[in-house]
């Protein structure tokens, strides 16, 4: 078979999703159908967002669906109409067993993560969060537990120190490109050979999680070890971003004095003397020091006061008002 005549149906949403799609249709594959996300009210106007998969099918002129449920009768026949090959997923809701199962050649999925490492919803945060090294992306056949099926193949790349969850991102985004295209080809050329995820895991141990992320996951704890709270700084920035409270430590009933999301910090060398507070400012005004529980030292560099731009934190200082006993949690 030609690629010209290997009928894809598309199923992503995302910028993500969009670097795959866009290196399918410059490689000439024929992409039959494209399926994303309704259209959503979103900002403070309430406009409609369009997904980028959708902006992405719209501007190529690519048969573009949208269904609420993915149950639903109607889309299930429209799908069925489209007679496709293959179904690529990537960045999408989890499909049912009707949908999935339905081309003839399978429906596979680009995961940002080397599973069974980080199944779940997150995986780039997390691999950052848990200060890993390294992680990558993986294309597997889909099967009825979510992020289980036979692994197609992986690829990985280093999470450098300098690196948050947007860089990550981006390097898996057109890693990932590459690889769905990787996968393509080899399903054309019926070469594949396939890897339960179960043969990678060692006796005993079990998959890594990657939860959804909710606003509490974003809350620092002051009482963690420093390299912990960098981590998850890095892993939650730019976006959804962490998060604290800088209240006057003498007036502990009082409201939060500012509510901060914290986008960049380094671990300093220096400790704390023995006693400091976890969450303490230490030091002069010319830098936010803040007291970690292992007594070292987080220096925030970047940050977003409630309603206000994104500053560093040299510029948050000189217009802020510190109380002199500044406590963050």
């Amino acid at each position: 078979m030609k690629k010209e005549d290997l009928r894809i149906v598309f199923l992503g949403t995302p910028e993500f999703a969009v670097e795959s799609l866009d290196l399918l249709v410059k490689e000439g594959f024929n992409i039959v159908g494209v399926v994303t996300m309704p259209d959503k009210p979103a900002g403070r106007g309430h406009r409609m967002f369009e997904s980028p998969v959708k902006l992405y099918a719209k501007e190529h002129g690519l048969h573009l669906m949208q269904p609420v449920k993915l149950k639903d009768p109607e889309f299930v026949s429209e799908l069925q109409s489209l007679r496709a090959d293959l179904f690529i997923v990537i960045a999408f809701r989890m499909l049912p067993e009707v949908v999935w199962q339905m081309p003839r050649l399978g429906t596979f999925n680009l995961h940002a993560a080397l599973l069974p490492r980080y199944r779940g919803a997150a995986p780039i945060n997390w691999a950052v969060i848990n200060g890993d090294t390294e992680t990558g992306v993986t294309t597997f056949f889909l099967k009825h537990e979510i992020d289980t099926g036979d692994i197609i193949s992986q690829e990985r790349v280093e999470i450098l120190p300098t690196d948050n969850v947007g860089d990550v991102h981006d390097k898996l985004m057109h890693l990932g490109a590459r690889l769905t295209l990787d996968t393509v080809n080899h399903i054309l050329k019926g070469d594949l050979v396939t890897i339960p995820q179960e043969e990678l895991l060692a006796q005993g141990e079990e998959a890594t999680p990657a939860p959804k992320i909710f606003k509490e996951t974003c809350h620092i704890d002051w009482a963690r070890p420093a390299v912990g709270i960098h981590n998850l700084v890095r892993g939650l920035s730019p976006y959804p971003c962490a998060w604290s409270e800088l209240y006057d430590a003498t007036a502990a009933e009082s409201p939060a004095v500012y509510n901060l999301k914290i986008l960049e910090t380094r671990v300093l060398p220096e400790e704390a003397p023995d006693g400091s507070t976890p969450g303490t400012l230490i030091g002069d005004n010319r830098r936010l020091a803040i007291v970690a529980g292992d007594r070292r030292i987080i220096e925030i560099l970047r940050l977003q006061p409630a309603g206000k731009k994104t500053m560093t934190a040299s510029e948050f200082l000189r217009g802020a008002h510190l109380p002199e006993s500044a406590l963050l949690r």
